[in-house]
């Protein structure tokens, strides 16, 4: 069986369907034209050399790099050499807790509320 995942306008992957191992050569017209779904198709595979990873609901496609991406976390954000979303900072080694403020594109220590209600 092969996966084929519908991408919309915007690379953004709306679904992912199996097409039997006669219709995988030709994947993109079989399920297109024959099955009458119209929409632009690109085989997916769960072995992860083949486009980087198996394609899931709301996962980015890119023509140029032809990799399967998981959604990008957060705007700033960039490509690493492993084709995941890495912050352009690196996260403190300080040992407190943080998390990615966008407004600012850095990281913000995360301060507990130790007050009763």
């Amino acid at each position: 069986m092969a996966h084929f995942a519908e991408i919309d306008s915007n690379n953004k992957v709306l679904r992912v369907l199996v097409v039997d191992n006669e219709h995988e050569h030709r994947g993109q017209e079989y399920l297109a034209v024959d099955c009458g779904l119209g929409g632009t198709w690109i085989q997916t595979s769960y072995n992860s050399n083949f486009k980087n990873k198996f394609a899931g609901e709301g996962d980015l496609y890119d023509p140029v790099l032809d990799k399967f991406l998981p959604p990008k976390t957060f705007d700033s954000w960039i490509l690493d050499e492993n084709f995941m979303w890495t912050a352009p900072v690196a996260y403190p080694s300080d040992g407190k807790k943080y998390q990615w403020d966008e407004s600012i594109t850095n990281w913000k220590e995360v301060v507990n509320d130790q007050s009763q209600n």
